[in-house]
């Protein structure tokens, strides 16, 4: 069993990071670090747990410890669900000190030399790490995951880039509340309303989709307009994609292509990963929020309604996938899953 530390192991994600470390069979949480009004207490006495499972025992008596590589001790790896304007100083202290940092936070995100990883699309991309480690003089490493709406884009995208291509696309975006996170976005702008504006979302889909459908160090070069809203559900981001293809295709087969995709995790038998990662309804009303988030464990996505796109003269669907699952804690998981599996740690 790995040793793992979580910083930020207050908020949301810390707590789907908890809520899903536990009982896994590869790492154990030893340390628990958020701000200074927190450290001291027992992880159990904080009060703070918003998650509709108990917290888990394994937890309860952990202190809650500075945000440092010598507060959190020695650990074998550090999960990050620290604030995106906090993160960076502190997520490399930590890699200047050995430590190996799966962040959730978008801080390095587009640093050249730092990978964001979504293991099933783009797993060759943590070589990356090689270059970070000689280039900064450190033995640790920091590895990020994709913005939650661009990690469950990309995973329905991979198949049809490489059996099709893609010259250009267009994306509009429906995300739940929880993707605030705590305490999100006040009652009286949510409750019968869609707020068409999230800070800095649609260009983090652009440039992160380019970057992680890209080769190492070359972005994929399509064009994709992005528009996202935020809507009143509480989990799962839904969004509707239209697609050029390079190559002529019908939506039988992008079905088939998505159906029987199989990727590294897959292949590896990474404890996290869906198996399978892209699950593809025929019915006219799905995928839905409320039916189809916890597909996989909320780690695989859902596509549906995979119709022909008259004006791009190409394909369209709708995708499906749990915000704080396959877009937030669950795939910073299965990326340090891939890592040790792939012997980086």
């Amino acid at each position: 069993m790995l040793k793992v530390g979580i910083l930020g192991a207050t908020g949301m994600v810390g707590q789907k990071f908890i809520e899903m470390l536990e009982g896994h069979p590869w790492f154990t949480i030893e340390a628990v670090a958020a701000s200074e009004r927190s450290q001291g207490v027992k992880y159990g006495k904080l009060g703070k747990w918003k998650l509709s499972t108990p917290i888990p025992e394994s937890v309860k008596d952990l202190e809650i410890l500075p945000v440092t590589p010598e507060g959190i001790g020695q650990i074998d790896l550090v999960f990050s669900a620290l604030p995106s304007e906090e993160a960076g100083p502190i997520e490399e202290e930590f890699a200047k000190k050995g430590y190996m940092v799966f962040s959730n936070a978008s801080a390095h995100r587009m640093d050249e030399d730092v990978p964001v990883l979504n293991a099933e699309v783009n797993w060759q991309h943590s070589k990356i790490v090689d270059e970070q480690r000689k280039r900064r003089g450190w033995s640790g490493a920091i590895v990020t995951n994709p913005n939650c709406t661009t990690a469950v884009l990309t995973l329905s995208l991979k198949p049809i880039k490489d059996e099709f291509g893609i010259k250009r696309m267009i994306v509009t975006t429906m995300q739940a509340i929880s993707g605030a996170g705590y305490p999100g976005v006040a009652s009286l702008d949510i409750t019968d309303n869609v707020i068409p504006f999230i800070k800095d979302e649609e260009e983090k889909v652009v440039l992160e989709t380019q970057k992680i459908l890209g080769e190492l160090k070359k972005p994929a070069e399509f064009k994709i307009s992005a528009s996202c809203n935020r809507v009143n559900t509480t989990d799962g981001h839904i969004e509707t994609v239209s697609i050029e293809t390079e190559k002529k295709t019908d939506p039988q087969n992008v079905a088939e292509v998505m159906a029987k995709f199989q990727s590294e995790p897959q292949r590896l038998g990474l404890p996290t990963a869906p198996n399978p990662p892209i699950v593809v309804r025929y019915e006219d009303d799905r995928p839905q929020p409320k039916l189809d988030r916890m597909e996989g464990n909320g780690m695989a996505v859902v596509v549906g309604r995979i119709r022909k796109d008259e004006a791009l003269e190409g394909i369209k669907y709708t995708v499906l996938g749990h915000n704080t699952m396959r877009g937030a804690a669950g795939c910073s998981i299965l990326n340090s899953e891939y890592f040790k599996a792939a012997g980086y740690i």
